[in-house]
């Protein structure tokens, strides 16, 4: 069965992206937290838990060097923070974009030789934030921007490899970032009114297992609940 590594796999769209494969790829799950990975890959026919701190260079080089085709690569993982420009410190942009952006294009660096031989396909779990930037969102809609930029680039650059390039672009989704994003912006949380994971793995399956001659480069999902 096709490989699918998933960042950010233990819970949220991460874990929604690993349901929505499970039928027909050989899971590798992404995260910290060894404990959720493995009681997530034991309800799976086909997963294992790949733990590794993604903003640890040499951790990651040492957890990818096995890896010698990946057919599908899904970066869900990432951290956020709202709060006024006053108030975000440069210790905070560090570290939003380090997750956000920098490790995301090291685990992709060291993977294109996998993708390349696979012909794969790498999916970038953006936000509505990386293309209309709101108040209260710098540090992390600033990383998102980033973030697009660094996808259109890739896809420009491996357009002859046959690596295929998706940006997904997901309202306010129903997950644990979501409740922690309300409480710093002092919000009701409403939960109805959100994405479920599940429509946002969804649209990743879709553009995963979209025909040969078919690249889905972006999706744009929002809520159909008004508020």
């Amino acid at each position: 069965m096709p490989i699918a590594l998933i960042t950010g796999a233990s819970r949220g769209i991460g874990a929604a992206v690993a349901e929505s494969l499970a039928a027909d790829h050989t899971l590798l799950l992404g995260g910290r937290d060894i404990e959720a990975l493995d009681r997530l890959a034991r309800s799976f026919p086909d997963a294992r838990p790949w733990p590794v701190d993604l903003t640890d260079p040499t951790a990651v080089a040492a957890a990818t060097a096995g890896l010698s085709s990946v057919d599908v690569l899904v970066h869900s993982a990432g951290v956020v923070k709202v709060g006024p420009l006053t108030e975000a410190r440069a210790d905070l942009w560090r570290a939003t974009f380090e997750t956000n952006v920098v490790a995301v294009a090291e685990l992709t660096r060291l993977l294109l030789p996998a993708l390349r031989s696979a012909k794969g396909h790498v999916v970038l779990v953006n936000s509505g934030q990386g293309r209309n930037a709101g108040a209260g969102w710098g540090p992390y809609a600033a990383s998102k921007f980033a973030l697009r930029a660094y996808a259109d680039v890739l896809r420009a650059e491996e357009q002859g490899s046959g690596i295929r390039v998706t940006s997904v672009y997901p309202g306010r989704v129903d997950t644990d970032m979501q409740r922690a994003v309300r409480s710093d912006e002092g919000g009701e949380y409403e939960a109805a009114k959100y994405l479920a994971p599940a429509s946002v793995a969804a649209a990743i399956r879709a553009a995963v297992t979209a025909t040969p001659d078919a690249h889905l480069q972006e999706i744009v999902l929002r809520p159909t609940a008004s508020g």
